[in-house]
This record gives C-alpha cells, sequence and structure tokens, in this order.
C-alpha cells in the first residue's frame, strides 16, 4: 500500500482532534477524504506528509514511517495544504524554478515550462503571485506539489476558489494523476467526489464512520445521494 494508517491519534490538551482511524490508500485509486469542519481532516493530512507527529498510532507512505523516515516521505509525496504558502514577491516561473531547485531536479527551465502548461498557468507565468487570483494562486500550490512527480499526493481542498472553467481543468487533471499515483484529496463538494474519487473515507468529531470504496457506499444505501449520505454519519 502506498499509505498505511493505523490507529491514528493526535490529542491537543483534553481534545482528539484524531481519535484512532486507521485506512489505507492505494496507487492508482482517489481516496476521497471526508468530513465536516473541525473532523481532524487537516490534521490528519499534516501528521501523513510529517508536519505533525501523532500523539499514538502511526502513518507510512510507501513503506517510510512518517515520524523516523521523515525526510524519505516528503521526497516521495506532492502535498498542498488548506493555505498554500506562496512567496508572494516572486514571479510563477522564479517560484516554480526555486521549488525544482530544491528538490534537486534537473533540466530545470524544462521541468518548469511543462509544468506552467500542464496545469494553466501560460498566461500568468510571468506574473508576480501575489497579483494572481486566488484560482491561479492555488494552481501555483498545484504546481509546486507536483513539479517533482511525487508518486503520492496529498491534496487539502485543491479546487478552493476556482471559477467553473477552473474547477474542470483541474479536476480532469487531478483524476489524469490519479491513474498511477496514490491520491488523497479532502473536499467538502460531493459532485467532485463523485466525479472523480474512486474510495471514500468518512471522519467525524475525530472518528473514522466510513471507509469504503464509493460504489460500496452508495450500494450500502441504496436510492440515497452522496451528499444525504455524508450529512446522515456526520450528524
Amino acid at each position: 500500500m502506498s499509505i498505511k494508517v493505523e490507529s491514528l491519534t493526535k490529542v491537543y490538551g483534553n481534545q482528539k482532534a484524531v481519535d484512532a482511524i486507521s485506512f489505507e490508500a492505494k496507487p492508482g485509486k482517489i481516496l476521497g477524504f471526508l468530513g465536516p469542519n473541525g473532523a481532524g481532516k487537516s490534521t490528519t493530512m499534516k501528521m501523513l506528509t510529517s508536519y505533525l507527529n501523532p500523539t499514538s498510532g502511526n502513518a507510512s507512505i510507501c513503506g517510510f514511517d512518517t515520524q523516523t523516515k521523515s525526510l524519505d516521505v516528503r521526497r516521495l509525496i506532492g502535498y498542498l495544504p488548506e493555505n498554500t504558502p506562496l512567496y508572494t514577491d516572486m514571479y510563477v516561473k522564479e517560484f516554480l524554478a526555486f521549488v525544482a531547485v530544491t528538490y534537486s531536479l534537473r533540466n530545470i527551465e524544462v521541468k518548469v515550462a511543462e509544468i506552467v502548461k500542464r496545469v494553466g498557468l501560460e498566461a500568468e507565468q510571468h506574473k508576480k503571485i501575489g497579483m494572481l487570483s486566488k484560482g491561479y494562486k492555488q494552481r501555483v500550490g498545484l504546481a509546486q506539489a507536483i513539479i517533482h512527480d511525487p508518486q503520492v499526493l496529498i491534496l487539502d481542498e485543491p479546487t478552493s476558489g476556482l471559477d467553473p472553467n477552473q474547477l474542470e481543468d483541474v479536476r480532469n487533471l487531478i483524476k489524469g494523476l490519479g491513474k498511477n499515483k496514490t491520491v488523497i484529496l479532502s473536499t467538502h463538494i460531493m459532485q467532485e467526489v463523485e466525479a472523480i474519487c474512486d474510495d471514500v473515507v468518512i471522519i467525524n468529531k475525530g472518528k473514522l464512520v466510513a471507509n469504503s470504496s464509493l460504489s460500496a457506499l452508495k450500494t450500502e444505501h441504496a436510492s440515497e445521494s452522496l451528499e444525504y449520505i455524508f450529512r446522515k454519519l456526520t450528524i
């Protein structure tokens, strides 16, 4: 398995932000990671990417423990956090070249040109990031997450701020990436889950409440919409 999570727990004071959750994400599949605000989604993603250490339990990426092998984990993953940290005074191409250097990539100009085209930033590539709309900043964030061709992608609200045309483009890009990578996608948009996800994990108040393929979940709750299923499981 590319991602394996076992009894993962994070405690802040008296509050369990994540409460002993276990799941697996497989190569060639897109896993929708769902839950209401405050459910523990972003905290889980930060633990998977080695930005946070769990209180107990463990997680591994491609066999590397996220606590003891964090450098190996970071080389293997592409991460788009919910609020992507970007250097707003840098130009788009300059920033992506900087990211490429941090990964010790070769042929940096070629890599940057390829990724700019892939995420639809051609018209914006010579602008400063601070001048971009929220949607185009999100594309820059996605570009930095995939420029090094990672085996695993962890995307926290990747389509936030996109207009309908951008939304379709980015969904298609993620769907294409999911054919040969392991992708975990956090989103509030049920239509997005139905459009691109193969498997679904739902958490509520830090606890796991669903873990199955999307088709099996819909079969189990026959005739009910995914949005209704989500609401029912997260009351």
